[in-house]
Order: structure tokens, then C-alpha cells, then sequence
């Protein structure tokens, strides 16, 4: 957290990516998930249409009421109204809906509708030490919207051929909402992930990708692991579905690297 006109605020960080399959929602669901385990306050917000995270974390969203496309575009709801607790302790979740899918037409109409969701985080701010949005893998209003409400942007990078096709772009985008509407946005790391150490490949993909983002990259790689494939469709983060997996040791790994990189061990 950080002090802010006498008050203190946590951290808002986006996870974004345009490339699909990348790792978002899945670097989205267990960095939180162990930061919350850690004793962190936690939110997930989801912006991605698909609403993986939402139903990642165990939440069904047929049975919502308040979500993220309300908040954007209605003004007779607070951010508290869609922001519901997960199984998880410390973890809060503001879920999404398929409404969310219409919400870039409706965004058009709007006065100031890039800063619709920095409206909403800056208000709920002070009750988290980090809040986490995936962003849905587009260049939409959605993404717009995380992008201006943050303060950095964390990239998960697949290690596959086409690692780094899209980065320009992804980093112009940066640079564009930089100019525009979020002068502070900072890149706050990159996390490579879906990492096979037998294969020359993830390897030279690794070199590449520190080449390109230097020492913006984080140290731990998150491996294939099927446990890890795995537990979205038990609604569960890795930690809770399988402890002992490859993918629960390296996202706690992760976490404890993300917490020491802010000085908040």
C-alpha cells in the first residue's frame, strides 16, 4: 500500500495480454490466491467478457446481480454492490457477466467512458493491498478502461514460437493510454509461463523475451502442469486443488518474488 493525501491505497494492476492463451486468467486467479493466502487484501476484477476468472474462483454467474458491466454503465450502483468474497480468505471478487460482451457499444454513449473503471477502483482502493484486473485479450474499450484505471500492467508470455509477435503492439497501446489517459502507467513485469524446460525452444523463448523486457522479467517461470490445466474447472486456484503440484510451487514462488519486488515481504 501506499500513502496517498494522508490516506493509504493499494496497488492496481492489470494483467493483460491481447495474444489469447496466454496465461491471463490463470496468472490472474493464482498470483492472487497466494498473495491472499499470504495474509493479503485481495481483489480480482473481472473485465473479460468469457468471464473465466469469475467462474475460476468458484463463483457461478448465473446467479449474479451486481458485476463489472453494471458498474461501467449504470450509476445507481457502488462498487461495493458487485464486489462478493470468494472460498478463499482475504480474496474478494467484482465478477463478471456475458452482459459484459455489450458493454463496449454502450461505453460509445457515455461522457468519459475510459475512466468508467477508475471511477470505481479508486473508490474501493483503500480496503486492498493489491487489486488485480484481467483484461479481455482485445483492444477495446474494456482494455482501455483497466489500462487508464491502473497504476502498472503485469504481461504473462506464453513460451511458445510466437512469443513475442504482438508485443509492439501491446507496448504501443501502453504507450498510447500513457499519453492519453493514465500518464503513470508503469510495465510491471513480465511472467513467463506454459515453460518446458526439455525443449530448446521455451528456452530460446526465455533469452528472447529478457533481450526484449531486460530485467522486467521475472525470475520464476511457471512450467506446463496439467494440475494446473486442471483446476478452473473445479472453480478452485491450483493452490486449493492440488498443493503439491509444479504449478502451486511456482505461483507461490511467484508471489513471494511479486511481493519482494514491491518491498512488501
Amino acid at each position: 500500500m501506499k500513502m496517498i493525501g494522508g490516506k493509504y491505497v493499494g496497488k492496481a494492476i492489470a494483467i493483460f495480454n491481447q495474444k489469447g492463451g496466454v496465461g491471463k486468467t490463470t496468472t490472474n486467479i493464482n498470483l492472487a490466491a497466494c498473495l491472499a493466502l499470504k495474509g493479503k487484501k485481495i481483489l480480482v476484477l473481472d473485465i473479460d467478457p468469457q468471464g473465466n476468472t469469475t467462474s475460476g474462483v468458484g463463483i457461478s454467474k448465473k446467479d449474479l446481480k451486481v458485476t463489472t458491466h453494471e458498474i461501467l454503465i449504470e450509476d445507481t450502483y457502488k462498487p461495493e454492490d458487485a464486489i462478493i468474497p470468494t472460498g478463499i480468505k482475504n480474496l474478494d471478487i467484482m465478477p463478471a457477466s456475458v452482459q459484459l460482451a455489450g458493454a463496449e457499444v454502450e461505453l460509445i454513449q457515455i461522457a468519459g467512458r475510459e475512466k468508467r473503471l477508475k471511477k470505481a477502483i479508486d473508490q474501493v482502493k483503500p480496503n486492498y493491498d493489491y487489486i488485480f484486473v484481467d483484461c479481455p485479450p482485445s483492444l477495446g474499450l474494456l482494455t482501455i478502461n483497466s489500462l487508464t484505471a491502473v497504476d502498472s500492467v503485469l504481461i504473462p508470455i506464453q513460451c511458445e514460437f510466437y512469443a513475442l509477435e504482438g508485443v509492439s503492439q501491446l507496448m504501443s497501446t501502453i504507450e498510447i493510454v500513457k499519453k492519453n489517459s493514465n500518464p503513470d502507467l508503469q510495465i510491471e513485469g513480465v511472467i513467463l509461463s506454459m515453460f518446458d524446460g526439455r525443449t530448446n525452444l521455451s528456452i530460446q523463448v526465455v533469452e528472447e523475451v529478457k533481450k526484449y523486457f531486460k530485467e522486467k522479467v521475472y525470475t520464476t517461470v511457471i512450467p506446463r502442469n496439467v494440475r494446473l490445466a486442471e483446476a478452473p474447472s473445479h472453480g478452485m486456484p491450483v493452490i486449493q486443488y492440488d498443493p503439491k503440484s509444479s504449478g502451486a510451487r511456482a505461483y507461490i514462488e511467484f508471489a513471494d518474488e511479486f511481493l519482494n519486488n514491491e518491498g512488501d515481504m
